[in-house]
């Protein structure tokens, strides 16, 4: 077996600094916009995938706990968000502060020799505070700011989180995602300084928002955008605020074991809906969502594709059996799928990619390269390459990156 590659995570996590909305907006909605407060807690609960946090008033007892303050929203910061460098038992909601976290979650210099110390050269972060596709502003009262707060993120990940790192921090962009006009200009504007990845909603529906089959066309400018530019499309499990489980009562541990099913879901909504051929150059990239599940939806979708078309609302709309849609433009994501892997010719050996989750409670830091290793025993060298860094090159379009590989590429092939 040669050397392991050196990986391409395509799903870790920034922490965003505190000053990243403050050193952006006009000084009139410095009281409105993200803000970080230092303040105890005086009550914290976290149910159905949602704090419902009370913060004391700065000065009371109790620990101090960063919080930030945007319109009525309060959201404590806590090692559920920063969970590297606590232990498991340690991995609560317990409120934090920026001054205890890891500091590789939020700083760029450490962020990179976290990276080093990971096995990994190149990372692309999901937002923390505006959550995984920008639920956060989506749901703000004035979208005026809420706009400005999304162009903000944006010109803070490319120009400062990406822009410091000599192109190991890949950047990943957010839109307003009320207004799909808007949602395509900002990737528009963004695809034209390079950018080459965007957010987006699993189940938007679960957002309350149009679900990709609308009649109406809901989001197709956002997808022409994205067609247009070669944008991927992103998303992350949990971008519908909404986690998969049973019951209302069922434990924690019951959804965590079915985090996959949303990107389950997700997937056969795409693959059905037509969006696959009308816009050919659209790439889908699922992050935490596993993909040892993927080829029997991939053998039942076929099956209802074939045989059940005629009733199916998809005789006219879905021309190419599912399977050969998905390998042309979807993506799954894993950190632990030991079958998976052994499944891989099934998966599609081009279709999936890796990530470390740093610094999420899953993440795999610092002994991610034995996890890989561990993970991809049993493929070839090249299979190796392409899971760990050669597939996440070619979603990405990470031209320096492929130029740099092009001998190991042809040494391996």
């Amino acid at each position: 077996m040669a050397e392991l590659p050196k990986i391409i995570s395509v799903d870790d996590h920034v922490i965003e600094p505190a000053t990243v909305w403050s050193d952006r907006l006009p000084a009139k909605y410095h009281e409105t916009a993200p803000r970080i407060v230092r303040a105890p807690v005086n009550e914290m609960t976290f149910v159905g995938g949602k704090f419902t946090a009370i913060p004391g008033a700065p000065g009371d007892e109790g620990a101090p706990v960063d919080w930030w303050f945007y319109e009525n929203l309060r959201r404590p910061l806590t090692r559920l968000d920063t969970a590297v460098g606590f232990t498991r038992d340690e991995v609560t909601l317990t409120g934090i502060t920026y001054d205890e976290m890891r500091q590789g979650s939020y700083k760029i210099p450490e962020r990179l020799d976290d990276m080093d110390v990971n096995h990994v050269e190149a990372s692309m972060c999901y937002p923390t505070f505006p959550r995984f596709c920008g639920q956060t502003f989506s749901e703000a009262n004035d979208k005026e700011l809420a706009l400005l707060c999304v162009q903000a993120y944006n010109d803070w990940m490319v120009e400062e989180w990406c822009g410091g790192s000599d192109g190991r921090l890949i950047p990943l962009t957010i839109v307003p995602l009320w207004d799909p006009n808007l949602a395509a200009a900002e990737v528009e504007r963004n695809a034209a300084r390079g950018v080459t990845a965007v957010c987006f909603s699993e189940i938007p529906s679960n957002l309350g928002l149009p679900s990709i089959h609308d009649a109406n066309g809901h989001w197709l400018p956002f997808f022409q955008a994205c067609n247009d530019t070669e944008m991927s499309i992103n998303m992350h499990i949990g971008s519908g605020s909404k986690m998969p489980s049973t019951s209302a009562d069922a434990p924690a541990a019951v959804g965590s074991t079915l985090t996959f099913a949303n990107c389950c879901f997700s997937m056969v909504d795409w693959l059905l809906s037509g969006h696959l051929e009308t816009f050919p150059n659209l790439k889908l990239s699922y992050a935490e969502g596993q993909v040892g599940w993927i080829p029997y939806i991939l053998e039942r979708a076929d099956t209802v594709w074939e045989e059940n078309r005629g009733w199916g609302g998809i005789s006219e709309t879905v021309t190419r059996p599912p399977s050969e849609l998905f390998a042309e433009h979807i993506y799954g994501c894993f950190f632990d799928d030991k079958f998976g892997m052994k499944s891989i010719a099934d998966v599609g050996v081009d279709n999936v990619t890796f990530e470390t989750d740093y610094p999420h409670s899953d993440s795999t830091w610092p002994h991610t390269a034995k996890v890989a290793q561990e993970q991809t025993e049993g493929l070839t060298d090249l299979q190796r390459y392409k899971v760990l860094r050669g597939n996440a090159i070619d979603l990405l379009r990470l031209e320096g990156f492929r130029a740099a590989d092009a001998e190991l590429v042809a040494s391996l092939s």
